[in-house]
């Protein structure tokens, strides 16, 4: 199986591609980035190009798989690039794996795709897909869904994983680049903790662990009956509290709408990257029912939530991954997860 893999050097991406080294029914694996690291891995090819604009048609054919991950969280502040890239370079890979025939195509869809639903009922795949207007992200994972409703797949299978928030040790550094901004004093928090935390009324939390998201898509690419969209995520579901307890924080209750006014302000001076559209999502965002990935993909996830956060909070601390810009030249001293790793696929 020659499988291609967009967004190859991220977070999830380069999980997924160390799970695809480790299966014995993959032979090559293609890794596409817009910037290639610096590292020889066994059966890997990397290709350095732009979902939103180069050409993919050289790279896609031939393929018997594409998972595509390929997204750009920021910068929020140039919403046509994120739309270029975004909803643009899915609808440029999809449809050029169906012209290409690829057999399967497994699509990193989010829990940022689901309209808002404050009853914290467990929702399946049923709920609808509108997104978060509010949310430059929500509407984009919402937009490319649409595109997905409507497209004539023809041969091609078509996977949707709608993932909770994807963290690991390693992802620790992109997390304060993407949300928390140079300002934050990340590694103190992972070192010592947090005085206070929070405690939001209503508010809960859905992680996987990085490692655990790459087992779906690998699941996914060989499931051949499996099709259409799936919840991904961890049990169980976090509250503030939870979140309060890992970080070693006291809870102290807060109005919801102080903390979007907060996230407003701070956001507008520029003190920090997360825009309040993330702040709805947050409050927002349903809880997922992971049933029919446990049932229909064999699915199982290795990582309890609460282990998830505590991971990330011990990578704040230790200021693990890489800590630059993705698109400066040492993004491609990027490291990649080894056998080693005791999260591995």
């Amino acid at each position: 199986m020659r499988v291609v893999v967009t967004g190859a050097t991220g977070n999830v991406g380069s999980r997924v591609v160390a799970a695809l080294i480790a299966d014995p029914q993959v032979r090559s694996v293609v890794g596409v980035a817009r910037r290639v690291p610096n590292v020889e891995l066994p059966k890997v090819e990397w290709v350095e190009l732009d979902v939103g604009s180069d050409p993919l048609t050289s790279v896609l054919a031939g393929a018997d798989a594409v998972v595509h991950l390929a997204w750009l969280i920021q910068p929020v502040r140039d919403p046509e690039l994120l739309r270029r890239v975004n909803v643009g370079g899915t609808r440029r890979v999809i449809e050029t794996a169906v012209h290409c025939e690829v057999p399967v195509v497994v699509y990193a869809s989010s829990i940022g795709v689901y309209a808002p639903d404050g009853t914290g009922i467990a929702r399946n795949e049923s709920w609808p897909h509108t997104g978060i207007p509010s949310s430059i992200y929500s509407r984009h994972k919402a937009e490319a869904e649409s595109f997905l409703d409507t497209v004539d797949a023809g041969s091609t299978r078509i996977v949707r994983l709608r993932m909770a928030l994807v963290f690991q040790r390693h992802a620790a550094s992109e997390i304060v680049r993407y949300f928390l901004g140079p300002l934050a004093p990340a590694g103190l928090i992972g070192r010592r903790g947090l005085p206070i935390f929070p405690e939001l009324e209503g508010v809960q939390l859905q992680v996987v662990h990085a490692a655990d998201a790459a087992r779906a898509y690998v699941a996914a690419l060989h499931h051949s009956d499996a099709t259409g969209a799936f919840n991904i995520a961890a049990e169980p579901v976090l509250t503030t509290n939870d979140l309060a307890s890992i970080f070693g924080a006291r809870s102290v209750r807060v109005p919801k709408g102080l903390i979007r006014a907060g996230a407003a302000a701070t956001f507008a001076l520029r003190l920090q990257p997360t825009s309040p559209g993330w702040v709805d999502l947050a409050f927002g965002a349903p809880i997922m029912d992971i049933a029919a990935a446990h049932r229909d993909l064999g699915w199982r996830e290795f990582n309890h939530a609460s282990k998830v956060v505590s991971e990330l909070r011990d990578g704040f601390g230790e200021g693990a991954g890489t800590v630059t810009a993705p698109l400066r030249a040492k993004r491609r001293h990027l490291s990649f997860p080894t056998a080693t790793d005791r999260n591995r696929p």
